[in-house]
């Protein structure tokens, strides 16, 4: 009787070596989701090959700006539950004509101005990682012309105001911006300003405009 079993196709692989690529296939997955995915999406680098790389850097500085976006997601929803609601502002470009005096980061003037300024131009060092705070004293609907810039490198801001009763109100935020213009016409009685944060590896000098209507410019 003719022998009818099915005869071995040699082109085929084996179990056994099925079962080794697909063990060699998790071993390269783990090993780039412990080396390279998670330094760089989480900040997290249990193996220190991330740092190395330079990736580690780059998951902490998205794991900071999720945390800061969703900070000020939080704090504009308890502003709009508050019945807060927003002015119109312009951000169109604009040339605001300051005049002296001119206040520094190294100077104490440059954390308050008890008289009523009509222009400055404050210059703020952000070392990395570091954040700053300028707010000026402002009335209901005044108006005021700013620009701000960096000599090197970008910053995160966010344009905003706080006031009696109001923890937040948000007019405008960005990442990885050189430069802003425009005019912030206040919602309401309060303090209005920008907080910025050098997120990169350089220091950064940044250099604030101002001119209008405020009777305070304060360092927060």
């Amino acid at each position: 009787m003719p022998d009818l079993s099915p005869i071995p196709n040699p082109d085929l692989p084996s179990s056994r070596t099925l079962l080794r690529s697909t063990l060699i296939a998790a071993t390269v997955a783990m090993a780039l989701l412990v080396t390279a995915v998670l330094p760089a999406e989480y900040g997290v680098d249990p193996t220190g090959i991330g740092r190395v790389l330079g990736l580690t850097e780059m998951g902490e500085i998205k794991v900071a700006l999720a945390k800061e976006a969703a900070l000020a997601d939080s704090m504009e929803a308890a502003a709009v539950a508050s019945g807060v609601t927003d002015s119109v502002t312009s951000t169109s470009p604009a040339a605001p004509a300051v005049a002296p005096p001119t206040d520094t980061d190294r100077s104490p003037a440059a954390a308050s101005s008890a008289d009523s300024a009509k222009g400055h131009v404050i210059e703020i060092v952000l070392r990395p990682n570091e954040g700053k705070e300028i707010k000026l004293a402002m009335r209901k609907g005044a108006r005021v012309t700013y620009s701000w810039s960096t000599d090197q490198g970008a910053v995160n801001y966010d344009t905003h105001a706080d006031g009696p009763g109001i923890r937040y109100h948000g007019y405008a935020k960005g990442t990885g911006k050189h430069s802003d213009e425009g005019v912030l016409v206040a919602a309401f009685d309060g303090m209005h300003g920008w907080f910025w944060r050098n997120r990169g590896t350089e220091v950064v000098t940044l250099t604030l405009r101002t001119s209008g209507d405020y009777q305070e410019v304060k360092r927060m």
